[in-house]
């Protein structure tokens, strides 16, 4: 009798073929899809069950894997590359609701299809990174170029400061502090890789908000808020600075030194820990008590009424 073939289940998508060739025959393919063992991820693209994910963004990436199995020049991109890098989304917009997307070189034709799509453009090793299990996908200056462009100024800071803080994370290591992410040297090589990018796809119109784009800003809220700003024509603060009290350093959202003013972004996250709103209040009052006064908005008023939020801030501006 002739000895069976051993064959593992994939742990990475793999296609028919690939399957085929480590052993599996088209047979067990499907006695192996009946009894649930494996899992179809797209037509002809496999992965063992116990490695398909629940969470909605691990499946993404794994759809992404997927298409990069079925096709092997595709890169992971726009905003399947924005999860894998953990950029922030303007808006209300949850990268792993979207679409899976790749780019595929200028010598391949686009398409889209049922929650994937197959974009097209130039893709210079310099805007391309491979992970630990060899998958590629773009940088985080190249991710958020695609993204941003067509985007409002304020929507595009979200994902141009995003991008710009995984690069100063880049280079500087494990140890990231606060005064790294606002190193003036740092910061502007942040900005050339998303110029370079910029130019790769020519989103020249993303230029002004480049020259914008700043790593200190921590959430999407202060990087909508800086955005507004700059419309709005009020003087731009600084971002997270450092202030000095008898309690330790404190460091408020937004700064305007010279007027004596914080600025303070107040979303959910913040008061997730129970204890975090008492917190808040004494550094409130450590601030007041020196002789800052300070001026607040919701994460939700300047997604939706920013104008208000503006008026807000220039009241407190005398401007």
């Amino acid at each position: 009798m002739r000895t069976p073939t051993p064959w593992v289940l994939p742990h990475q998508p793999s296609t028919r073929a690939d399957l085929i060739a480590s052993g599996a025959t088209p047979r067990m393919l499907r006695t192996r899809l009946a009894s649930g063992d494996l899992v179809q991820v797209r037509r002809g693209v496999y992965v063992r069950a116990s490695d398909w994910p629940t969470d909605p963004a691990d499946r993404h990436l794994v759809v992404a894997h997927a298409e990069q199995a079925a096709h092997p020049a595709a890169v992971i991109s726009h905003q399947s590359a924005a999860l894998a890098w953990g950029l922030l989304a303007p808006g209300f917009r949850s990268w792993p609701d979207e679409d899976v997307s790749v780019t595929l070189p200028t010598t391949m034709r686009g398409s889209r299809g049922l929650g994937v799509v197959r974009h097209v453009g130039p893709l210079p090793a310099s805007q391309l990174y491979r992970d630990e299990h060899g998958y590629v996908r773009t940088t985080p200056a190249r991710t958020a170029v695609d993204l941003a462009s067509g985007l409002s100024l304020p929507d595009s800071l979200v994902l141009l400061d995003s991008a710009a803080r995984r690069i100063v994370e880049s280079v500087v290591g494990a140890e990231v502090r606060r005064r790294d992410y606002a190193n003036p040297t740092l910061q502007r090589a942040a900005r050339e890789l998303l110029e370079e990018s910029a130019a790769t796809v020519r989103a020249i119109r993303l230029l002004p908000a480049i020259a914008l784009a700043d790593p200190s800003r921590e959430s999407a809220a202060e990087s909508l808020t800086a955005g507004h700003v700059h419309l709005a024509g009020l003087p731009l603060p600084e971002f997270n600075a450092e202030i000095r009290t008898p309690h330790g350093s404190l460091f408020p959202d937004f700064l305007w030194a010279e007027h004596r003013l914080i600025g303070e972004v107040d979303g959910k996250i913040k008061y997730a820990d129970p204890d975090a709103y008492q917190r808040e209040k004494v550094r409130q009052q450590v601030l007041l008590d020196m002789g800052y006064r300070i001026v607040r908005w919701l994460a939700r008023e300047i997604m939706l009424q920013p104008r208000i939020v503006m008026d807000r801030i220039g009241r407190a501006l005398g401007v």
